[in-house]
């Protein structure tokens, strides 16, 4: 995808839709998710501090299949409009990960194993439509999901409550203060950046991967 194929008369925050991904979109996403985390482009990527790419097409295949795990992608289509016809390019994308315990045969002692939470991840915008809006719409849908999903499907104590976490890397305050805005707090808990190579090449021995979490239901 490149620049001159987005017409910006037609894409704003306000047209701004989801839908879950198919096996279909693993090529765009692939391609939107390396180049707005690896390439020098838009405020949200990390070519700074990580080289490599950033996902395989078999890791995002594994997402789409797990059932607990929800892959959204923002189409574009012909016109901008969520009716019209696709093109096969993909502007923006998110994911949720849900890690509810259900299990309804925990004794009291075990209560305190509980844990009622999704976690945020894979959010992308393509570079030409950053700043305008459009991820807080897509960040906003998917939190209302996830916040919906885990109201639905836990069958928690009343002082567990739910939570939304993600991880975003150290030495990034922009992004630390664009998610602190938005409601999400450090929690404490960190680890350093995996040096497996399955996730990138980090260019900083220091480099972290930061947990933030917001509560959403009590």
């Amino acid at each position: 995808m490149n620049a001159d194929s987005i017409n910006k008369n037609h894409l704003n925050k306000e047209s701004v839709f989801l839908r879950q991904a198919k096996a279909d979109d693993i090529d765009a996403l692939e391609q939107l998710l390396n180049r707005c985390y690896r390439q020098t482009e838009g405020w949200t990527n990390e070519a700074d501090l990580v080289g490599g790419i950033r996902i395989t097409q078999a890791e995002l295949a594994s997402v789409i299949n797990n059932p607990k795990h929800y892959l959204f992608v923002y189409p574009k289509t012909t016109t901008g409009a969520r009716d019209d016809d696709e093109t096969g390019e993909l502007l923006g994308c998110i994911a949720v990960d849900m890690k509810v315990d259900t299990d309804s045969n925990r004794d009291d002692q075990d209560q305190s194993d509980y844990y009622n939470k999704a976690y945020i991840g894979m959010f992308a915008v393509h570079p030409e439509l950053q700043g305008q809006g459009v991820g807080n719409v897509i960040l906003e849908a998917a939190e209302t999901f996830a916040e919906r999903h885990l109201q639905s499907s836990t069958q928690a104590p009343d002082e567990k409550p739910a939570r939304l976490t993600m991880s975003i890397l150290s030495h990034r305050p922009e992004l630390l203060a664009y998610y602190q805005r938005r409601g999400y707090q450090l929690n404490g808990n960190k680890m350093p950046f995996p040096d497996d190579g399955n996730n990138g090449e980090p260019k900083r021995q220091d480099l972290e991967l930061l947990e933030l979490e917001k509560i959403v239901s009590t």
